[in-house]
């Protein structure tokens, strides 16, 4: 039987104090299994970005309750949501790498997290993900030198660098064209499979809802099967 990776019961999240207080979230209930990839469908503004950085410990879990890696996030100290963070790999909508890093430093930048890994080692790790990605030959490039597609596969890169158990992605096709975003969600697909890693895609894409083993929609904060 695969562990659960994560597990939440009745979270619920607010916006806002008084009268402009604003449900996001409606009693959420969810378990992720190990290895396998979910997306999460739905309209703008149902709330499947901020599911994604409440399980991405990036903001405080307000209601209900929340396990994430085997660590209770609801009324948890700093230090050990920012454990938890560490353990997670995030792509993001914008690849977010830093222009003045090449391709390997920027992937490298996810290493400086943990370390128990020796500095000496950083180099050999970050061209090996970036061969997996098809970045063999650009691990010396700056960002302004890449398409959007190539800074994107260097952003998943830099998410799956240190194995993460869990993947989260927000939106990671939606700035590239049609084949970009296919090679991106494949490469996603690959490695998650290889590396045992459960992964959580936000997308409001249609055309890739076929890579996942199960589809989720929100709605109205409100989730349900897609």
């Amino acid at each position: 039987m695969m562990s659960a990776i994560v597990t939440a019961q009745n979270l619920t999240h607010t916006f806002g104090k008084g009268a402009l207080c604003k449900p996001v979230l409606s009693n959420i209930d969810l378990e992720l299994k190990s290895g396998e990839i979910v997306i999460l469908e739905g309209p703008s503004g149902s709330g499947k970005t901020t599911l994604l950085t409440l399980i991405g410990a990036l903001r405080t879990v307000q209601s209900g309750s929340l396990t994430v890696l085997n660590q209770a996030l609801h009324r948890s100290r700093r230090a050990a949501l920012i454990r938890t963070r560490n353990q997670i790999g995030f792509i993001f909508q914008h690849h977010n790498l830093l222009a003045c890093l090449t391709a390997w430093e920027n992937v490298s930048t996810s290493l400086r997290l943990h370390p128990q890994i020796p500095k000496a080692d950083y180099r050999d790790r970050a061209e090996a993900i970036l061969a997996a990605v098809g970045l063999a030959d650009k691990v010396d490039a700056y960002p302004e030198n890449l398409s959007g597609g190539q800074k994107q596969r260097v952003a998943i890169a830099r998410a799956l660098v240190n194995h993460p158990q869990l993947l989260l992605a927000d939106e990671p096709t939606s700035s590239l064209d049609s084949q970009a975003g296919r090679n991106v969600v494949e490469i996603i697909q690959k490695l998650a499979r290889e590396e045992g890693c459960t992964v959580l895609l936000v997308t409001h894409d249609s055309r890739i809802l076929d890579i996942a083993d199960r589809v989720l929609h929100m709605e109205d904060g409100r989730l349900g099967e897609g």
